[in-house]
């Protein structure tokens, strides 16, 4: 790589000493933990899955860079936070990142530069995508414990802004922006660890599109590896509809769901509203200063478009004076009600991962115009998320072991580090005065196993 030629920076002197900056290091990387990156990739096998799943059609006698080595370059990118390929004109001599894809920091060949990388956000057609998000669902299903009996998927949805002229943007109104509405599918465990499982790039006005495809797949991934498997859905109420309760029903599993609440539901409801009122009423000052008086019970509804009656659990809520009942269908066990409730609450932990995909893995980062390159991307931003999600399990017993992408990035990725490739060997030398070192042993043992 050519020696910058900018003028020197200059700082304030100290201890009576000049302060000169200048970009000629050489082979000086801030980025060593993409390495750790590589690692976790190697022990689930991901970008070869993924790359196995395109059909390359280049001719081969003109190809620099083989697909298992530019998605590697792209995903890893993502992960330490360049997610715009204008950055890998000058990121693709860097040592660290060389070493992830598998070249040798000096001697080894540059990687791919911003337009070969747009090369190939272009060149997938919707069989190889389709086949891309199969093949990152079933290595996330495939890294479950063997043990597992029971798991929670949470499907929602992500308000993606655009900003230019994407084709399928379309204006929405509940959002009032143009946007598209990325279907995200994430699995919890039962350790309570979450996995994201898929991302469906849609319109801005997609309805229920994708939710019966992405739901059947990854049941199917579920129940060829797990026989016995439980499996609940938990959704807002955006998904509580018709549709999907006949899925759920359809495939075998249960369901937790909202219901937007309408005349019928509230008169049902009625008597659970009315002993809600009357513990306010009579206990107003406790209340007033508890802040939130509730009260649960469920009934059994039907809507005209169902066919047949469930359950439906209801909270009867008074804040500030005001009541706010909510409804949650369901097929599970409602004996206790409020537990029931709880269970489905817990599902606004999923906005916290949405939050860190969206934000801290850039994965809005829709701004191509063809509709199935922005689609490839979003694969690309979730295998990253994929690779964060196994650096944050190898950090249990560590401060970071529930730290989100965006912490995990800044403590553990960008470490300093001066690169040193001999005949034999290459040396990593990384900062001495790095604070998380003991985090980084614990994280490199358990990438190693």
């Amino acid at each position: 790589m050519a020696v910058s030629t900018l003028l020197d920076l200059e700082f304030p002197a100290v201890s009576g000493k000049q302060v000169t900056a200048r970009f000629d290091g050489g082979d000086i990387t801030s980025d060593c933990g993409v390495l750790l990156l590589a690692a976790a990739d190697r022990q689930l096998g991901l970008i070869d899955v993924i790359a196995a799943s395109i059909t390359d059609r280049r001719q081969s006698s003109k190809v620099a860079h083989d697909l298992p080595t530019l998605l590697r370059e792209r995903v890893f990118a993502i992960a330490a936070g360049y997610e715009d390929a204008n950055d890998l004109d000058t990121l693709r001599y860097d040592p660290a990142l060389k070493l992830a894809c598998g070249q040798a920091p000096r001697s080894g060949a540059s990687l791919g530069s911003q337009p070969t990388i747009s090369r190939l956000e272009n060149c997938a057609s919707r069989k190889d995508l389709m086949r891309m998000g199969k093949a990152l669902a079933s290595q996330v299903v495939a890294s479950l414990p063997a043990t597992t009996k029971c798991v929670t998927l949470d499907v929602d949805a992500m308000e993606d802004p655009c900003h230019g002229q994407q084709e399928f943007e379309f204006f929405n109104a509940f959002y009032d922006s143009h946007c598209y509405l990325p279907l995200l599918l994430f699995l919890t465990d039962e350790d309570g660890r979450q996995h994201l499982l898929g991302v469906l790039l849609r319109g801005g006005k997609p309805g229920n599109k994708g939710v019966r495809f992405m739901l059947s797949y990854a049941v199917q991934l579920l129940r060829d590896r797990f026989a016995d498997l439980k499996i609940v859905l938990r959704a807002d109420a955006g998904f509580g509809h018709d549709a999907n309760l006949r899925l759920c029903d359809k495939l075998g599993i249960n369901y937790v769901m909202g219901l937007s609440g309408n005349r019928r539901l509230h008169m049902l409801s009625t008597d659970i509203q009315m002993q809600a009122c009357c513990k306010y009423t009579f206990g107003k000052a406790h209340w007033l200063e508890r802040g939130i008086c509730r009260e649960f019970g469920r009934i059994e509804y039907k809507a005209g478009s169902w066919d047949k009656k469930r359950t439906v659990i209801v909270k009867a809520e008074i804040t500030r004076g005001q009541l706010n009942p909510r409804f949650v269908v369901s097929d599970l066990p409602a004996d206790d009600p409020e537990e029931l409730y709880k269970f489905y609450c817990a599902r606004g932990d999923r906005e916290n991962r949405i939050k860190e995909f969206k934000l801290d893995l850039a994965g809005g980062r829709t701004s191509c115009h063809r509709f199935l390159a922005n689609q490839f991307r979003v694969i690309l931003h979730a295998a990253a998320n994929v690779l964060m999600g196994q650096i944050q399990q190898a950090a249990q017993n560590t401060r970071w072991e529930k730290a989100q992408a965006g912490t995990l990035r800044l403590r553990i990725l960008k470490v300093g580090a001066r690169v040193v490739e001999s005949v034999r060997r290459i040396w990593l030398h990384l900062s001495s005065s790095y604070p998380d070192r003991e985090a980084w042993y614990t994280i490199h043992n358990a990438l190693r196993t």
